[in-house]
């Protein structure tokens, strides 16, 4: 049964408005449900944990570097969850393949890398929303940046490192997954 609650607003849509670009996947469509391989892969659930295919286009000239992140607004906690944050794309990165969000980081391009996520790993964490609950919604956002050197230590967590690179945002695109996780018998 899911849990009774309200469902979450889109994050983004209380941040102040900056212009919108591309994002786009070869993994799954904006809004659909994300295939098992995008899926944690531990305590049941039947994925692979490998980050997804993005691709986005059409941001301002003046980027000067990417931030990329995955966060599920729909988590039974007050505060969402982080399931990857990657600091440091270049603005020549327009890209990210299928399973760029291992642990060693070798798929991201030099200078970038991966905060730890709200389970502790500095890697992607696929969907993993609690047995029977509604479908979560996994928001992936590459945020488009004014500056390349953001000042973020690889120690800082993914909420305050938002609060530097969101003042430094000029642009936003994002697409969303979905995921649920049927109840399990007892």
């Amino acid at each position: 049964m899911a849990l009774d609650r309200p469902v979450a607003p889109d994050p983004y849509e209380l941040l102040p408005t900056v212009p919108s670009f591309a994002v786009t996947s070869e993994s799954f469509e904006d809004g659909a449900t994300l295939p098992d391989r995008h899926v944690y892969d531990d305590g049941g659930y039947p994925g692979a944990n490998m980050s997804p295919h993005l691709a986005w286009s059409g941001f301002p000239e003046e980027t000067e570097s990417f931030v990329v992140t995955c966060f599920d607004p729909d988590a039974p906690t007050p505060a969402g969850f982080w399931h990857w944050a990657v600091i440091g794309l270049p603005a020549s990165c327009t890209e990210l393949e299928v399973d760029a969000g291992t642990l060693d980081g070798d798929e991201l391009p030099r200078g970038a890398f991966t905060l730890a996520n709200d389970m502790g790993g500095r890697d992607y964490l696929g969907p993993c929303p609690p047995p029977g609950d509604r479908a979560h919604r996994y928001v992936f956002a590459v945020h488009a940046l004014d500056t390349a050197d953001l000042d973020i230590r690889d120690s800082s967590t993914p909420t305050a490192a938002a609060f530097q690179y969101l003042s430094h945002t000029i642009a936003r695109g994002t697409i969303t997954g979905t995921y649920a996780e049927p109840p399990r018998e007892a």
